[in-house]
């Protein structure tokens, strides 16, 4: 954005209240809500200088998302999840793009390079919908962890992966030995870049008491990961993510003041409710703009495809553990599965698809269409399996 739209934001801001007021009192998810007044700005005519671009949401949006919600993973608990949730994330996210990417290939007669950079960029779960729908329905602490951590990790994954297709369609080295390296070291790279920018702000913290200089300085972390770890070519998400667990796990009560912590933590939801709300807007504004019609028989397939590569990323790994200490009941399996939902970052991705890209269009109004079954039908449905698994 050349600068900032005030009286766009303002507005935005102001919709984003009272749609809050009234999803709260009629028992509707803020991210559907959201999303209906994005749609209905839009159909009357309203037009602001905030538009949804892969720009907006990964430079400015994303990474408070990212940072917030780490700031709330545990280290003990997700060292005890680990395996279950970096599989799900990490070969689930593979084995559900390879589905859809297929599927694309043999029933839309998409060629290989779309439908792989599909496959890739719609297996990115959205941890802003999954965490607000948590938070919301006040989910059974297992659950919302498992949860939470995965459509964090997923993203990241979905990420990468996206990057690697990218590059491979601009004739990078296919060769398998160096797509396991460029994984790895984009993965490896972006934890490590999270870890040692946090450390170095919360080295900066200790030399302070004021909790404002203490917020500050989280926000270089949240942003200066994010930042870095993507000129260095890095996963910017995991970058933040792992920013976020230090932050969350080692900074407060320790580098942080017990004030300065507190207010992190008001700050930081703050920080989220507000971007939160702004990419809801900016979907359902972009959703109503789609020619989704004009590509409606690969929109429904490709949302069948993501509903089965999903399925394929969570039944059959989650079945690996049933014998172990992390074995997931059958309700929380079908939770994981149906509340796979799709929003900012596979739409992120889906813009910054490659415009020489035969499928660029058709790519990019299959994604809207997904993303709108995801967030109005899974959207709408996750609550009452959430209340089955309460009164299990």
């Amino acid at each position: 954005m050349a600068h900032v739209d005030i009286p766009a934001l303002g507005l935005l801001l102001l919709v984003a209240c009272l749609v809050a007021i009234v999803t709260r009192r009629i028992g509707l998810p803020y991210s559907v809500g959201l999303v209906v007044a994005g749609i209905a700005l839009s159909l009357v005519g309203y037009r602001s200088q905030i538009v949804l671009t892969p720009e907006l949401i990964f430079t400015v949006l994303l990474p408070p998302l990212v940072f917030e919600a780490a700031l709330h993973l545990g280290w003990s608990q997700f060292r005890r999840e680990a395996p279950l949730v970096l599989s799900i994330a990490f070969v689930g996210t593979f084995l559900s793009a390879l589905v859809v990417a297929a599927g694309m290939h043999w029933l839309c007669g998409w060629g290989w390079q779309g439908s792989l950079l599909f496959g890739a960029l719609i297996a990115a779960t959205d941890p802003v919908a999954v965490i607000a729908m948590m938070k919301e329905q006040k989910a059974e602490q297992r659950l919302a962890f498992l949860m939470e951590s995965e459509s964090l990790v997923n993203d990241g994954a979905a990420a990468v992966l996206f990057a690697v297709v990218a590059a491979w369609i601009a004739g990078a080295d296919s060769s398998a030995g160096s797509i396991a390296i460029s994984l790895v070291s984009t993965v490896a790279g972006g934890v490590l870049c999270g870890l040692v920018v946090a450390s170095a702000i919360m080295l900066l913290a200790k030399g302070s008491n004021d909790h404002l200089v203490e917020i500050t300085l989280t926000v270089l972390a949240a942003y200066g990961s994010f930042l870095i770890a993507e000129e260095l070519k890095v996963s910017g998400v995991l970058a933040t993510l792992s920013a976020g667990m230090l932050v969350g796990n080692r900074g407060r009560g320790r580098a942080l003041t017990d004030e300065g912590s507190a207010a992190m933590i008001r700050f930081w939801d703050f920080a989220a409710f507000l971007a939160n709300s702004v990419i809801f807007l900016l979907i359902g504004s972009r959703e109503a703009a789609q020619p989704i019609i004009a590509y409606l028989l690969p929109a429904v397939v490709g949302t069948i495809l993501v509903l089965g590569g999903r399925a394929v990323a969570i039944y059959p790994i989650v079945g690996l553990f049933r014998r172990s200490s992390l074995a997931v009941n059958g309700i929380t399996q079908h939770i994981l599965f149906w509340g796979g939902l799709r929003g900012a970052l596979a739409l992120a991705l889906a813009l910054a698809a490659p415009a020489a890209l035969p499928e660029h269009d058709a790519l990019i109004s299959v994604a809207f269409a997904v993303v709108a079954f995801s967030i109005f039908v899974q959207g709408l449905t996750v609550p009452r399996l959430l209340r089955r698994s309460d009164a299990s």
